[in-house]
């Protein structure tokens, strides 16, 4: 085949050639999570041609964001827009020939087999572990390859998981860390070096299982810290047994049930509200109401209205981001007051 101009250099890569530049522009892959990680994720894939490509993020855009996150920047802010819905923009100019479907919505137990439908692969740009849990059950449950990456400090990890051939994450670490117990970015940072060596390895790592090169893969779980110099590679043999996901299929994180209704956003200082089964706000009618009490700026994506000390920004789905407060019952008792339950 004839390769376009745009990727002749990476289809003169033995590891690609034109046959796994052709395999590329026939994936589809759906980027869990568009913020430090997700938005590195991104870029490569498109940049190297992926053809379909799906990015879910249930965030806007600050301006703490622009530190690491590499497809933003102050216009996104001005203009009030969604990570997703940027970061498609930003993508979509970057390679036209890609078609970039931005998803402005939570990965939840109600929402994610809709989110990962349609993909050859998905790829984890999240930052929490419940959400992580929640993917790693709908993706052992229909087969389908993820792969796992985190980020903090100046390290992170990363696993490519392949259901029935791989250990799952559960294989791993079979319960969520109680609350409490581990560093967020609220306690020990982040650095760009970090998170782009993190997202480049499970980049990679995409690219081997898009042109078909599994033999490449590194199997097993990658540590790596840039700060302290430390690189750990731990082999991982077939599935765990007795893993309740992959070996059981106990897929509970996907009971619609366990949905958190509201979430800590990490380093934020701003809580998420999800109402089960509201759908289809009008942000245009809440802005009308909302105008009496306070600032409200508002477009097709989302409603920010600025209420004393805190923001309220609303997006289509029902949502909701409670900004100056970290207590839940707070956030709960603001959407409740000008949303409505």
């Amino acid at each position: 085949m004839m390769v376009s101009e745009r990727f002749q250099r990476q289809a003169l890569f033995y590891g690609v050639g034109p046959e796994g530049q052709r395999r590329l522009q026939a994936s589809r892959v759906a980027v869990m999570g568009c913020g430090a990680l997700g938005s590195v994720l991104a870029s490569i894939l498109v940049r190297a041609g992926v053809g379909f490509l799906r990015i879910v993020d249930r965030d806007f855009i600050e301006r703490s964001n622009l530190q690491r996150q590499m497809l933003f920047d102050e216009e996104d802010i001005a203009k009030n827009l969604p990570k997703a819905v940027a970061a498609a923009e930003k993508l979509r100019a970057a390679n036209p020939e890609a078609v970039v479907e931005a998803r402005v919505a939570d990965l939840n137990p109600a929402t994610v087999e809709a989110l990962c439908e349609g993909v050859d692969l998905v790829l984890d740009g999240l930052d929490n572990f419940e959400a992580r849990y929640v993917l790693n059950d709908a993706c052992v449950k229909r087969g389908l390859p993820w792969i796992y990456a985190a980020a903090l400090g100046s390290h992170g990890l990363t696993m490519v998981v392949r259901p029935g051939k791989t250990p799952c994450l559960r294989c791993l670490f079979p319960d969520p860390p109680a609350p409490g117990t581990v560093e967020t970015c609220d306690t020990a940072g982040v650095i760009g070096p970090g998170v782009g060596v993190v997202a480049g390895y499970a980049a990679a790592e995409a690219l081997k299982l898009l042109v078909g090169a599994e033999e490449k893969l590194h199997r097993g779980l990658l540590w790596i810290d840039v700060w302290e110099n430390g690189y750990q590679h731990t082999p991982l043999d077939g599935p765990l047994p007795g893993c309740p996901a992959c070996q059981e299929r106990r897929f509970e994180f996907l009971n619609p049930g366990q949905a958190t209704r509201t979430a800590d956003l990490c380093g934020r200082n701003a809580v998420q509200i999800v109402v089960p089964g509201q759908h289809a706000l009008s942000l245009a009618d809440l802005a009308a109401r909302l105008g009496v009490v306070g600032r409200v700026v508002v477009n097709e994506h989302m409603l920010r209205c600025t209420l004393g000390e805190h923001e309220l920004v609303v997006f289509p789905d029902g949502r909701a981001i409670v900004k100056g407060t970290t207590d839940p019952a707070v956030a709960r008792g603001l959407y409740a007051r000008y949303v409505g339950l």
